[in-house]
């Protein structure tokens, strides 16, 4: 391991440690000595990345008691399931780093914290599901699969994962496009209307231009990200315009074309102001999905009570036990009801 044999070199400081496992593509672990600098730039990013998978959820949630068969429902609810898993894996990791899960929410919701700009605009119509699926997933996936081989372990590991769902979920919405375009023509111009709300927010979701990027360089410096944002944004649209053309639909951006030269689609630039806007709160429904994701968190407060106020307990009676076990071995009857109870208990709750 580059870790040891650097510690272990005479005069070796924790930051030339720390810059040999970057250099050798190595992963930093938790208990890991790491700069400050960088701790702040993963909560930063892992923050973001968690409250972008539970503010996610809104846009398509809208649609749960309005879809149009129950197969679609079952889709769409299996989708915000995973979701809320995502987000759940990302608080974890970010907790790694020494901060609390509580703390980033109070953060997100006190507006403090950021979440992914995309979040913020309407689902209209039952065809903005199959579109989110299609382009914001699939924008997430071509920002996300480089993450796997992010250089904080807890992260990179996270990711494997949410990416496949991620994945599936691209695949989904689709299929979904698909069917409404083999339906009515009033169907198509459904999706082409979607396509058409849409198709800026998803080439904004990889951020800013590079140039007007300042944290670009010392993420990649990091191995934290492998690609800068107009990379990624390149290879989004080089993997979408040929989905467009299969699906039948028009991207909305005139000045599209084929760049034989450089072997890939050239395209117009988005709206840079927009997004200042929506990142500075002023987006169709930044205050909609805060306020939403507010109330969830104080309408679940008793549930954080009750659960808290159940570990506290099973604590209590793990400690109670060890202590009539250790007093009283050997001597029968008491101890071993005391067990038997536990026992029951571990089954109840399925452990």
């Amino acid at each position: 391991m580059v870790t040891a044999e650097v510690a272990e070199r005479p005069g070796a400081s924790p930051e030339e440690a720390f810059e040999a496992v970057i250099a050798a593509e190595q992963r930093i672990e938790p208990r890991d000595w790491m700069p400050d600098a960088y701790r702040a730039t993963l909560v930063r990013q892992i923050a973001q990345h968690a409250h972008s998978e539970i503010i996610g959820m809104q846009p398509e949630g809208n649609w749960l008691t309005r879809a149009p068969s129950l197969r679609r429902k079952a889709i769409l609810l299996a989708k915000a399931q995973d979701e809320a898993g995502h987000g759940l894996y990302l608080y974890a990791a970010a907790e790694t780093l020494g901060v609390d899960r509580a703390e980033l929410t109070e953060k997100l919701i006190s507006g403090r914290q950021k979440y992914s700009s995309i979040f913020n605009y309407p689902t209209l119509t039952f065809a903005d599901v199959g579109v989110i699926g299609w382009l914001v997933d699939g924008a997430a996936i071509c920002n996300q699969v480089p993450l796997c081989r992010c250089s904080y372990g807890p992260y990179a590991r996270a990711m494997v994962r949410i990416c496949k769902e991620e994945s599936f979920h691209q695949r989904q919405g689709y299929e979904l496009l698909m069917t409404l375009m083999r339906g009515t023509e009033a169907q198509r111009r459904m999706v082409q209307d979607a396509v058409d709300r849409w198709w800026w927010p998803s080439l904004m979701m990889f951020g800013p231009s590079d140039a007007a990027s300042p944290n670009t360089a010392r993420s990649m410096g990091w191995r934290i990200k492998r690609h800068t944002n107009d990379e990624l944004r390149q290879r989004f649209v080089d993997m979408t315009v040929p989905q467009a053309e299969h699906l039948g639909v028009t991207l909305p951006d005139p000045g599209m074309s084929w760049n034989e030269e450089r072997g890939s689609w050239d395209f117009g630039e988005p709206d840079w102001s927009e997004l200042t806007r929506v990142i500075q709160g002023q987006g169709p429904c930044n205050a909609q999905r805060v306020e939403r994701r507010r109330a969830a968190h104080e309408d679940g407060g008793w549930v954080r009570e009750a659960a808290t106020a159940y570990a506290e307990k099973r604590r209590a009676e793990a400690g109670a036990s060890t202590g009539t076990d250790a007093g009283t071995a050997g001597t029968g009857t008491g101890a071993a009801t005391k067990t038997d109870a536990g026992t029951e208990t571990e089954q109840e709750n399925g452990k």
